[in-house]
């Protein structure tokens, strides 16, 4: 019998028990925004956790100052509500300080807050799948359908089309016992049909992927990682849906022996996020950064190097690095129109929807769909299915198709979904995945 060393399992937090984060919200600095202060120990993507919960939130950066050099990580966040405006509600406040502060570091906090859960428990007992294939006009119809047709409701779920791909997380439960589904010969039914319609006319088994999923991990960040994956920024297509290209450029620091990142775009929520997740999920590690948005425009410096320690050398890996983060950039942008419809819940509700939008010539960029009660919200972001703007028949059209049995709002399209219905439906922010998948398409 052998001896094993004794190993104190508190020891793991032991120094962020030492040196617990500091995290303050001050709106008494700036007349036009907030100020939320974060000081903490320095650990591997402390940074995207960060701005993870203030973009869940709604709340916009319009100023950044990143430092985690060392073993210490100092950021400040200037940021405003969806109005911008500074944050007054109390309630936001606390759960800034909480989420980010202490508390948030320990086992179980997350799982105490709304829209923060993860777990089959937290999400409804229902089955997460996830789709990457080809994008056509009417796919969304035709893969809720297939659901539908199989007696499988879609509680909730999120859409993205990039580079005439698409990629989606849909929740789904039993119609009858709102469970999961787990029964082996339904899920295989459901798994080749799907794929079945994500191959189109061809064969090719490589060019479409389903999956049933047992892990968690943010669903915006899944997206990205599953378009990655797929190696959806290679080609240099027009992109209907971001017609000005962003502006990426990689620079030496040679003082601090740095490669320096700077992205010059048009503004939107969540830019910030999508760019650090793309370099996080890279292996870059964000060592300083300046964010800063001035009306329209957005400029954001990152300090990055790589997690050995080595910074972009060859023309090949900087040409990479360029291409990643225009694609993260231009996967939520959307232009057009964006149609919020809030019906009651039932199976075939998202395909009946999705057909409509499909017989009157629109096609669908982006969804976020989700379920509070027995109430389904959904967003649709729309463009005609030729390119040409969305008239004003096809809008009169279906206002009166849709319009009988669901309220329908029509809006110039925002690149944000409607987070605060997540949020307050317990779905939160969370999906499920194999690991293996992603191993699956890397290079």
């Amino acid at each position: 019998m052998g001896s094993w060393a004794y190993f104190d399992p508190e020891y793991e937090t032991l120094s962020i028990r030492i040196n617990p984060p500091q995290v303050s919200v001050d709106n008494s600095t700036c007349k036009e925004c907030t100020l939320v202060k974060v000081d903490s120990m320095n650990k591997p993507g402390i940074l995207l956790e960060v701005v993870q919960i203030l973009t869940d939130l709604d709340l916009t950066i319009t100023k950044a100052y990143i430092s985690s050099d060392g073993g210490w990580f100092m950021d400040v966040f200037h940021v405003t509500d969806q109005h911008g405006q500074k944050i007054s509600d109390r309630k936001t406040i606390e759960y800034i300080e909480k989420a980010l502060g202490p508390k948030g570091n320990m086992p179980g906090f997350l799982k105490s807050w709304p829209g923060k859960r993860v777990g089959l428990d937290s999400m409804g007992d229902c089955t997460a799948i996830e789709l990457i294939g080809p994008d056509r006009p009417g796919l969304l119809s035709e893969i809720s359908a297939v659901l539908a047709n199989l007696q499988i409701n879609v509680a909730a779920a999120e859409v993205w089309t990039h580079n005439r791909r698409i990629a989606c997380v849909l929740y789904v439960n039993d119609e009858t016992t709102n469970r999961v589904v787990d029964d082996a010969s339904r899920l295989s039914a459901m798994e080749e049909q799907l794929k079945n319609i994500l191959r189109g006319c061809g064969d090719d088994d490589s060019v479409a992927y389903t999956s049933f999923s047992v892990g968690s991990t943010h669903v915006d960040r899944r997206l990205h990682q599953l378009f990655f994956a797929d190696r959806d920024y290679e080609g240099n297509e027009a992109d209907p849906a971001c017609p000005v290209k962003p502006n990426v450029t990689i620079d030496r620091c040679k003082e601090k022996d740095y490669s320096v990142v700077t992205v010059r775009c048009k503004d939107r929520p969540k830019l910030m996020y999508d760019i650090v997740c793309t370099l996080t999920d890279m292996q870059y590690v964000v060592f300083h950064a300046t964010i800063s948005s001035d009306g329209p425009s957005a400029s954001q410096e990152y300090y990055i190097r790589h997690m050995d320690g080595c910074t972009l050398e060859t023309e090949g890996e900087k040409e990479k690095v360029v291409k990643c983060l225009e694609a993260a950039i231009r996967r939520r942008t959307s232009e057009g129109l964006s149609l919020e419809l809030c019906a009651k819940d039932r199976v075939g509700l998202l395909s009946e929807v999705t057909r409509i939008l499909r017989e009157h010539g629109l096609s669908v960029t982006r969804a976020g769909v989700t379920t509070v009660g027995e109430q389904a919200m959904n967003v649709f972001y729309v463009s005609d299915a030729s390119g040409k703007p969305v008239d004003a028949k096809t809008i009169e059209a279906l206002r009166t198709e849709i319009g009988q049995t669901m309220r329908l709002d029509v809006k110039k399209a925002a690149p944000t979904t409607n987070t605060k219905a997540l949020e307050a439906s317990g779905w939160g922010k969370s999906s499920f995945f194999f690991g293996s998948l992603l191993e699956k398409f890397l290079p």
